[in-house]
């Protein structure tokens, strides 16, 4: 069995219209091609509005569709994440698992396992206005697949969210009234704004490792040998906090009676020239995971990072049609 994660990057149609989406479908098909997946996590698809919306259409993965059909995939089922009003998927950030195996059951978590967090933000500008609630504005997606010869896996697909500030009430401007070129984006008033800003987004980030920690313990609890895969965006190295909550490590825990419950992160057998999945203004890093629990990890039997021609995000233009991410597959024998 192959499995593979890749963040495709706000795949839909883009501005440039059908022309645009021609090129980065010939750039990315012959690169999920190259996985051979059995089992493919997907994040960052985006979907447009199907026709006659106001009637009660549904928002439709087109793009993603399309790759699909010119790739390898075609025919293989496909589950697209929805969107909080569970009206067909989101406008943008859905997350997509592709399968060559069936579907047993499907599983989508967005604030279920852990409650949306309530927050006093102290450099809320008036004060009054910073009772805020800190949720989840992706889900993280849940199947359970039927192997051949009857075994079952539980896939975990997720994309945490980004490290960027997030929004504190009265502490962006817009850059215009700055000097700035009319357009461009709001900025941040004061250092103690962004700063706060900054936690907020990582306690959201945390709490979806959480909530993801969780479905792992409700699935070990049921078959303590289940074979389990967390496969996605992190945002974070496995040693940030989102990495170590979902690993759960024995070496974290402190208590070698846990150690079945542990998810091993497969990149880490990557020689570490090859262990990024993003270059950020030369630096690389590790932010695509695959992590399973001990029993797949028995049958593991290689791993690669597809980054041998990965851009630099800093330097891509707008209309460059690859991923500023590398895909990740890793091989089991079952």
């Amino acid at each position: 069995m192959r499995l593979a994660t890749f963040n495709l990057e706000s795949l839909d149609l883009p501005r440039g219209g059908e022309a645009a989406l021609s090129r980065r479908i010939a750039v990315l098909a012959p690169l999920l091609n190259r996985l051979r997946a059995d089992v493919l996590c997907l994040q960052e698809v985006n979907a447009r509005k199907g026709e006659g919306r106001q009637a009660g259409g549904q928002r439709r993965p087109t793009a993603l569709q399309r790759l699909l059909n010119a790739s390898d995939y075609a025919g293989h089922s496909l589950t697209v994440s929805r969107s909080l009003s569970g009206d067909g998927p989101a406008d943008v950030h859905n997350l997509a698992l592709v399968s060559r195996f069936p579907v047993l059951a499907l599983r989508e978590l967005r604030n279920d396992l852990v409650p949306p967090r309530r927050y006093a933000a102290v450099t809320a500008v008036p004060p009054e206005a910073g009772d805020l609630t800190l949720a989840w504005d992706r889900p993280l997606l849940y199947c359970l697949l039927e192997l051949p010869g009857g075994g079952r896996l539980h896939v975990i697909n997720l994309h945490l969210r980004s490290p960027l500030a997030a929004p504190i009430p009265g502490q962006k401007m817009g850059a215009q009234k700055i000097g700035g070129q009319k357009g461009a984006p709001p900025v941040w008033s004061s250092v103690a704004g962004w700063a706060e800003g900054l936690l907020a987004a990582t306690i959201m980030r945390s709490g979806q490792a959480l909530e993801a920690r969780l479905l792992v313990e409700e699935i070990f609890d049921a078959d303590p040998a289940a074979l389990v895969a967390v496969c996605g965006d992190l945002n974070a190295g496995v040693e940030e906090t989102p990495g170590r909550i979902l690993r759960a490590a024995v070496e974290d825990s402190g208590n070698p009676a846990l150690a079945s419950r542990a998810l091993y992160a497969l990149e880490q057998t990557l020689p570490i020239e090859r262990r990024h999945t993003v270059i950020h203004a030369g630096r690389p890093l590790m932010l695509d995971h695959l992590l399973v629990s001990q029993s797949l990890r028995q049958c593991f039997t290689g791993i690669e990072a597809l980054n041998d021609a990965l851009p630099d995000e800093e330097e891509m233009a707008e209309d460059d049609p690859r991923s500023n991410h590398a895909p990740l597959v890793a091989a089991f024998d079952l």
